[in-house]
Formats: C-alpha cells, sequence, structure tokens
C-alpha cells in the first residue's frame, strides 16, 4: 500500500461540529458547485456515499466503512480499478479548535504507481486544504 498523509490542518469549529458534518455526505451537497469541474463532475451524495466523475478513469465512488463520534472516519473505494482507503483523523484541541489529518492509503502496483502519486498527493492536500475551511457551522 502506498500512503498520503496531509498536513494537519487547524478547524476552528469543535471536533462535535466537524464530525456532523464529515460523517453524512449528503451535507456536502450544498458544497457540490463550489468544487471545479474540469477534472471532477456529476457528483451525488447521500449519507454514506459520495460518487463522482474524474475523467479520464470515470465514476468513482467512496462510501463510510467506519465512524468513531467526533475522532474518525473511513472510507473505501468502489467501483475502482484499484482499492482506496481514506481516513479522517479528528482531535479535538479546545471547544472551537479541532485538528484534521487525512490519509489516503492505496493498492498501486509500480506502473500505477509512477503516473498517480504525483495527482493523489496534490488530491490529499487539496481535499485537506478545503475540509479546513469549511462553514461547518451552517451546514
Amino acid at each position: 500500500m502506498t500512503e498520503f498523509v496531509s498536513d494537519i490542518k487547524k478547524i476552528p469549529y469543535s471536533s462535535n461540529e466537524v464530525f456532523r458534518v464529515l460523517s453524512d455526505l449528503s451535507k456536502l451537497e450544498s458544497l457540490k458547485d463550489r468544487i471545479p469541474g474540469d477534472t471532477l463532475r456529476d457528483f451525488s451524495f447521500d449519507a454514506d456515499t459520495v460518487s463522482f466523475r474524474v475523467d479520464p478513469v470515470g465514476k468513482i465512488s467512496f462510501l463510510v466503512e467506519e465512524r468513531e463520534p467526533d475522532k474518525l472516519i473511513k472510507f473505501r473505494s468502489e467501483k475502482f480499478p484499484f482499492d482506496i482507503f481514506i481516513w479522517i483523523q479528528l482531535v479535538a484541541k479546545a471547544e472551537t479548535d479541532t485538528r484534521l489529518r487525512l490519509t489516503l492509503r492505496a493498492d498501486l502496483n509500480p506502473f500505477i504507481k509512477g503516473m498517480a502519486e504525483k495527482p493523489m498527493r496534490e488530491a490529499v492536500d487539496k481535499i485537506s486544504e478545503a475540509l479546513a475551511h469549511l462553514p461547518y457551522d451552517r451546514m
């Protein structure tokens, strides 16, 4: 497994608020218009699944696999050529100070790894940065 880990991000909301939003993917539906459509499109959300189309790969889905209240959300890929696992870890430092770290693990063969490593590392950084700036109190 190849692992990509984001920097730790500081979020100015309680871990309870952050977990409430991130553990119910349907709450992210309101944000899909903010996502640039150049590489990701055709988003659909429900409480446990997010699906989207990535060119040239096709449709990808992530399913919530485990929830540990206010601490951890684990996702696994579906309909993808190789396995991808994403973990969002939350640590409460104070009432309005939550730290987030995103980890992505992918089962990449050497050929795919050479092509996918840079885009996957960039995706982890962009996703963690986006999650750090969500308006959790309005979602």
